[in-house]
C-alpha cells in the first residue's frame, strides 16, 4: 500500500501452476487482430516460429487491393428475390439469435445482470473488426472498453439508470435487427404490447381492489356502532348500515340497523350512552392492534402511505420487499382496519401503494421489463395514477399526480400509459359501484349554484389558514417522530398503537363530527343543503347556522390537527390525504357558516348587493371544498393535481378559479415555513438518498456555490485498485478489510491515470465465479502475454467508460449529472490522473444541509477505515474538505461529510430502516 494513497497494490507472484479450470469471465475470450493468441506451454520452440505465428495474424498481411472499398450502405435483400427466402424469412431469423449463456453461479452470489441477447456465446475463431459494432444485433465485446457487466443490485443501493437504457436499447436493436418476416412482426408487436397488459391488469386489480377496501372498511366501522340485524327487510350481519337501510331516505326511520345498546336490551339514556360509548372504544382498539400486528408479523413495509419510499424508489433507489406479495396482502388487510378504527389517517395514499404493488408482480410475467430496473420504474410510475384514480374517483388528478408527486422521469408516452391505466383502475370501480349510489367515491358531490365576487375573500382567507396549517402540521409531525425515534423509554409499536387508537376513540365519541367516518365526514361537509335528502350531521336543518355549530366544527378540526400529527408515523397503514381534507373541510364549512349568518343578518351590506333575495346566496359547502384543497395543498406542496381533483370531485368548472386562488395562496404560505411537504419531510427524515430532478438548486435542495472538489472524497482517503500485481486471494483480501461499495482503477501508483471503476458486486461475483486458485493473477488492463486459462482478467466486470468531471468543475455541474442523468458517482480527474470521488448520497448529504457533528478517530488505511465504518465512527479527512459516499463507505453505514476543516456527518438516526423481521415478504 502507498504510503501516501490508499492505492492496493501487491507485488507480483510467481507464475501459477496450470489449471484445467477457467474463469467465466475468460471462457470466451476475444480473438483481437492485434492480440498474441495464448502461449503455449511447449517454450523450446524458437523465436522465428513465434514471430511467424503472431505475424501470421495481421490483418493487413494479404492483398486487399482486389476488394473495392465502398462507404454505402449495403441494402437489405427482399425475401421474394429468391424462391426459398419467403418460407425461411416467415420462420427463421436473419442474424443474431443465438440464445445467451449465462455464467455459473455455484456459489449463493446472484446472477449477474447482463445486457439480454448480447453477450452469446462466442467461438475462439470469431474475430472482433472494430468496424462491426453491434448496430445489427452483433454480441457487444466485454473486453473493450464499455459500461461492462453488472450483478443485481443490493438492498437500500441505487441503480444504474445510463447501464439500464444502454441495456435495453441493446435488447431493442438487437430485436429489430434479427427479427424480419411476418414471425418478426409478430415478436415485435407482443414485445410492444407487455407494457399495456401490465397496465390493464393493475388497473383491473386496482379496481377491484378498491371496491373491496371501500366495502370491507364501510362495514368494520359501522360495526362500531352497531350491526344489521335479520328480519322484514331481508338485512343480514355482513351489510354495513348504509346497505342495511338501503331505501331509506333518512336513516333514522330505519328499523333494520341495531345499536349495540339496542341489542342488549339496555334502554336507559346513561346506560344507552356508556354502552354504545364502550363498543366503541373496544372496536377501534381491536381493529388498530390487528392492522399493526399484521404490519409488525408479516410486512414491516406496508406501515404508514408508502408514498416516501415509492418517490425514493421511483428515483433509483432500491427497496427489497418493499413492492412485494405480502406487503400487497398486508398492506389492502390492514388498510381496511386501521380505516375502521377511526383514527385519523386516509386510505388514499396507501392505495398508491397498492396499485405500485401489483404493477410490480404482474411486471414478473415479462422477464424483459422486470430484468430491467428503468423499464421497471418507467411501469410503477404509470401504475401509480391509478392509485389516485380510484382514491378521488379522478382519472385525471391521478397523472397529474404521478406527475407531480411522485415521477422522477415522466416521459410523454408515460403520461399516455399513467392515462390508460388510471382510466381502467376507475372503469372497474365504477362498474362494481361499491356504495350503489354510481359514485366512485362517497364524497363526491354537485352543486347547483355559483360564487360570487365578494366570496374571493373568505375564499383567499381559507388558503392562507390552509398553508398555516400546512406549515405546521409537518413541523409538528416531524417534532413527534424525531422524539419517538430519541426517546429510549417509549413502548412498542403496537403499544403505541394501542395507545393512539384509545386516545383519539375516547375524545372522537363525545364529539357528534368525530365520532364517524371521515369519509362520510366529508361527505356531509360538502354537500349543498339544497339538494340533501339524509342530513346524519343535521349540518342543513333549521338554526343549524348557529355559534354553536361554528364552535364544534373548530374545535373538532383543532383536535383533528393533533390526533392527525400523533397518528401519521405509526407501524399501521395510513394515509395524510384524508385526515387532512377533513381538517380542511371542517374550518372551511366553519367559515361558509359564519358568511352564511353575516349575509342573513345584513342583506343590505354592500358586499351582497349582487346576491339574489330569495337565492341562497352563500353555499357553505363550497367554502369546505375550497378549505380542504387548500390545507391538501398546504401539506402536500401540491398544484395543479389537487386543482384537477377537486374538480372531478365537483363537476363545477364554475370553482376552479377559487380553487386555483386557494391552492396558490396556501403553497405560498406553507413554502414560507419550508420548502419540503410532508412526503420529503419523511425522505429526509428517513434518510433515503432522493436528488429531485426538477429541483434546479433553488427549492428544498440548495446547492452550495462551490466547486466539486471541495467536497469530494480526494485519492488519498480512496481505496483504488492498480491494474496489475494482484491475485485472487490478495483481491479477496481487500474486499474482507474494506466495507466500500467500489473502487476506482488507475494505472500505477505512481502516475494514477484513471482506468475504470469496478464495483464491489461485480468483483465479488467475478472472484467467487472463477474457480481458479488463489495465486491466480488478476488484473484490470490488456495483457497480451496472459494465459487465458490461468489468469483472471476483469476487464469484462469494469466499467471502463465511467463518468468524469474535472475536479474544478462546479458543484452545480455535478449535481446535475446526478439529477440528470441518475448516475451513482462521478469520477474527478485532471488529464487523466485521478483525483477524486463523488457519489449520490454525497450530494444528498450536501443539498440537505446535515447538521449532526460527526465524531471519531483520526486513522488512514483500509483497514482502519473499515474498522472505524463498522464501529459507527468516521474518519476526518484532516484540514481538507472531503465526503466519503456510498461508493468509498457502504451505503448504510455512517458517511463521512466535512466543510472547512470540520467533520459533519450522518448518524445511525437518518440510516433507512431495514425490516428484519420482514421474514416472510422476499418477493419484488
Amino acid at each position: 500500500m502507498s504510503s501516501n494513497r490508499n492505492i492496493i497494490s501487491f507485488a507480483e507472484e510467481e507464475a501459477s501452476s496450470s489449471s484445467s479450470s477457467r474463469s467465466p469471465n475468460e471462457a470466451r475470450p476475444p480473438t483481437f487482430h492485434d492480440d498474441i493468441g495464448p502461449l503455449s506451454h511447449d517454450f523450446d520452440r524458437d523465436e522465428p516460429n513465434i514471430a511467424r505465428d503472431v505475424l501470421g495474424d495481421d490483418p493487413l498481411d494479404g492483398d486487399i487491393g482486389e476488394v473495392p472499398l465502398s462507404f454505402k450502405r449495403k441494402q437489405k435483400r427482399s425475401i421474394f428475390s429468391q424462391p426459398g427466402r419467403m418460407l425461411s424469412a416467415l420462420t427463421v431469423s436473419r442474424f443474431g439469435s443465438r440464445s445467451p449463456v449465462s455464467g455459473p453461479s455455484s456459489t449463493g452470489t446472484a446472477t449477474p445482470t447482463l445486457l439480454h441477447t448480447i453477450d452469446s456465446a462466442r467461438d475462439d475463431s470469431e474475430a472482433f473488426v472494430p468496424g462491426n459494432g453491434s448496430k445489427d444485433g452483433v454480441p457487444l465485446d466485454w473486453y473493450a472498453e464499455g459500461p461492462g457487466r453488472r450483478v443485481g443490485y443490493e438492498d437500500l443501493t441505487a441503480i444504474d439508470w445510463i447501464f439500464e437504457y444502454t441495456k435495453e436499447r441493446q435488447r431493442l436493436r438487437v430485436l429489430y435487427s434479427s427479427a424480419t418476416g411476418l414471425i418478426g412482426h409478430i415478436r415485435q408487436l407482443a414485445d410492444a404490447s407487455q407494457v399495456w397488459i401490465i397496465l390493464v391488469l393493475t388497473g383491473l386489480a386496482v379496481g377491484a381492489i378498491a371496491a373491496g377496501i371501500d366495502v370491507v372498511s364501510n362495514w368494520l366501522g359501522d360495526l362500531k356502532t352497531g350491526y344489521c340485524a335479520s328480519g322484514p327487510d331481508a338485512g343480514a350481519f355482513y351489510l354495513n348500515k348504509q346497505f342495511c337501510c338501503l331505501g331509506y331516505d333518512q336513516g333514522a326511520k330505519c328499523m333494520g340497523w341495531k345499536p349495540w345498546a339496542a341489542a342488549l336490551g339496555i334502554g336507559g339514556v346513561a346506560g344507552k350512552w356508556f354502552i354504545e360509548y364502550f363498543f366503541f372504544l373496544l372496536f377501534s382498539i381491536t381493529f388498530a392492534l390487528a392492522a399493526g400486528f399484521l404490519v409488525k408479523e408479516y410486512a414491516i413495509y406496508a406501515k404508514h402511505s408508502g408514498l416516501p419510499e415509492i418517490k425514493t424508489l421511483l428515483g433509483g433507489f432500491v427497496i427489497r420487499r418493499f413492492l412485494g406479495g405480502w406487503t400487497l396482502v398486508t398492506k389492502s388487510l390492514g388498510l381496511c382496519l386501521a380505516v375502521a378504527s377511526g383514527m385519523w389517517l386516509g386510505k388514499e395514499g396507501p392505495l398508491v401503494h397498492v396499485a405500485c404493488c401489483c404493477a410490480n408482480l404482474f411486471t414478473k410475467i415479462f422477464p424483459d421489463i422486470n430484468g430491467n430496473e428503468a423499464r421497471k420504474r418507467a411501469v410503477l410510475s404509470a401504475a401509480a395514477s391509478s392509485g389516485i384514480s380510484v382514491a378521488f374517483g379522478s382519472p385525471i388528478g391521478g397523472v397529474l399526480f404521478s406527475l407531480e408527486q411522485l415521477s422522477y422521469y415522466f416521459p410523454d408516452k408515460t403520461m399516455w400509459q399513467s392515462f390508460v391505466c388510471a382510466m381502467t383502475a376507475a372503469g372497474v370501480l365504477q362498474a362494481l359501484d361499491p356504495f350503489r349510489s354510481g359514485k366512485l367515491v362517497l364524497y363526491q358531490v354537485k352543486f347547483s349554484t355559483g360564487w360570487h365576487g365578494f366570496e374571493i375573500i373568505p375564499f383567499a382567507v381559507l388558503g392562507i389558514l390552509g398553508g398555516l396549517y400546512g406549515g405546521l402540521f409537518i413541523k409538528a409531525n416531524m417534532r413527534v417522530a424525531q422524539w419517538k425515534k430519541s426517546t429510549t423509554w417509549l413502548p412498542g409499536p403496537l403499544s403505541q398503537v394501542a395507545i393512539v387508537a384509545f386516545f383519539t376513540a375516547l375524545i372522537n365519541y363525545p364529539n357528534f363530527y368525530m365520532r364517524a367516518q371521515a369519509s362520510e365526514l366529508v361527505s356531509s361537509l360538502f354537500t349543498d343543503c339544497s339538494l340533501v335528502l339524509d342530513d346524519p350531521f343535521a349540518l342543513c336543518k333549521t338554526g343549524a347556522a348557529s355559534a354553536s355549530t361554528i364552535v364544534l366544527l373548530i374545535f373538532a378540526s383543532i383536535l383533528g390537527f393533533f390526533l392527525a400529527a400523533v397518528t401519521f408515523g405509526l407501524q399501521i397503514p395510513a394515509g395524510i390525504i384524508l385526515p387532512s381534507m377533513t381538517i380542511g373541510a371542517l374550518f372551511g364549512r366553519a367559515v361558509g357558516i359564519i358568511m352564511e349568518i353575516w349575509q342573513h343578518n345584513h342583506p343590505q351590506f354592500f358586499a351582497f348587493s349582487t346576491c339574489d333575495p330569495d337565492v341562497p346566496c352563500v353555499t357553505p359547502g363550497v367554502y369546505a371544498i375550497i378549505g380542504a384543497a387548500a390545507t391538501l395543498a398546504g401539506v402536500t406542496r401540491l398544484t395543479v393535481s389537487i386543482v384537477v381533483i377537486m374538480f372531478e370531485l365537483t363537476g363545477a368548472l364554475t370553482y376552479v378559479l377559487p380553487i386555483m386562488i386557494a391552492v396558490m395562496l396556501s403553497k405560498w404560505v406553507g413554502d414560507a415555513f419550508s420548502r419540503r411537504g410532508i412526503y420529503e419531510s419523511w425522505i429526509h427524515f428517513n434518510g433515503y438518498p432522493f436528488l429531485d430532478s426538477g429541483d434546479e438548486g433553488g427549492g428544498a435542495q440548495h446547492v452550495p456555490d462551490i466547486t466539486a472538489g471541495q467536497i469530494m472524497t480526494r485519492i488519498e482517503d480512496l481505496v483504488v485498485l492498480t491494474a496489475t500485481g494482484h491475485t485472487v486471494s490478495s483481491l479477496r483480501a481487500v474486499l474482507a478489510s474494506c466495507p466500500y461499495r467500489g473502487f476506482p482503477v488507475v494505472s500505477d501508483p505512481r502516475e494514477a491515470l484513471l482506468l475504470g471503476y469496478i464495483s464491489r458486486s461485480e468483483l465479488a461475483y467475478s472472484l467467487a465465479a472463477c474457480r481458479l486458485p488463489p495465486e491466480t493473477e488478476a488484473f484490470f488492463s490488456h495483457q497480451p502475454l496472459a494465459d487465458p486459462r490461468s489468469t483472471l482478467d476483469l476487464r469484462p466486470w469494469m466499467d471502463q467508460t465511467p463518468l468524469t468531471l474535472p475536479s474544478r468543475s462546479a458543484l452545480h455541474l455535478a449535481v446535475s449529472y446526478f439529477q440528470k442523468l441518475g448516475v451513482r458517482y462521478v469520477l474527478f480527474s485532471d488529464r487523466g490522473v485521478l483525483q477524486g470521488l463523488l457519489t449520490k448520497k454525497d450530494c444528498w448529504y450536501v443539498l440537505n444541509g446535515v447538521e449532526e457533528t460527526r465524531r471519531g478517530n483520526g486513522g488512514s488505511g483500509a483497514a482502519d477505515g473499515a474498522a472505524a465504518v463498522g464501529a459507527g465512527m468516521g474518519i476526518l479527512a484532516g484540514a481538507g474538505v472531503s465526503v466519503g459516499g456510498d461508493a468509498a463507505v457502504d451505503e448504510q453505514s455512517d458517511l463521512l461529510l466535512g466543510g472547512g476543516g470540520i467533520g459533519i456527518g450522518i448518524g445511525d438516526t437518518l440510516r433507512p430502516e431495514s425490516p428484519n423481521d420482514d421474514r416472510a415478504s422476499g418477493i419484488l
